[in-house]
This record gives structure tokens, sequence and C-alpha cells, in this order.
């Protein structure tokens, strides 16, 4: 279940960064309340699923595999580029959390 509330948790934060994007610095209402709403989702899932995961390799994969989704949005619905510098740095992150996931002991399988 622990995944299940990380995973709920990754897709809150990245729907309210998105909608923190087009709230335009907090000066348009509906997507700044959708930001707020979707953060603070997000939060309590990922505490929810603290109870079983390690906070480091928690937040490692929230953070991570958030970057990359937000990054995909950015591009395909922001109109946004990223050179190779950036596509090395998401790559690596990449790496990374499939690295946690599946050689670490540290995470409960």
């Amino acid at each position: 279940m622990h995944w299940i509330y990380l995973s709920i948790a990754i897709l809150a934060e990245v729907a309210g960064s998105s909608a923190l994007k087009q709230s335009d610095g907090f000066t348009r209402i509906g997507p700044a309340a959708i930001a707020i709403a979707a953060f603070v989702t997000s939060l309590f899932f990922l505490s929810l699923c603290l109870r079983v995961l390690p906070l480091g390799i928690a937040y490692a994969i929230w953070a991570g595999v958030g970057i990359i989704l937000v990054s995909v949005i950015g591009v395909v619905v922001f109109r946004q580029t990223l050179d190779i510098p950036a596509m090395v740095g998401i790559a690596l992150i990449v790496s990374g959390v499939i690295v946690i996931n599946t050689l670490s002991d540290s995470t409960p399988h």
C-alpha cells in the first residue's frame, strides 16, 4: 500500500506544480487553489508512505519521479525545451531511482 501512497503523492505534486505554473504567480485564483490542494494532498500521501519507507528513499523517489514527470509536462504542455545537459541530468535521476528500487536493501519490496 505504501507504493500506492507514494504514487498518489507524486502525481499530486506534479499536478500541483503544473497548476502553479498556470497560476501566473498566484494571480489566477483557480489554478492557485488547485496547486495548494494538490500540494496538501501530495504531502498527506507522502506522510502515509513514510510509515513504511525510509524518509531519504521515499523523498528521493518522490522528487526524482516528480522531476521527470514535470519535465515531460513542461515539454509537451508548456512547449519548453530541454538541452542536452538537462536531458543527461534527468537520465541520471532515472538511473538513481532504478538503482534505489532494484538494488537497495533500504526499500521494502
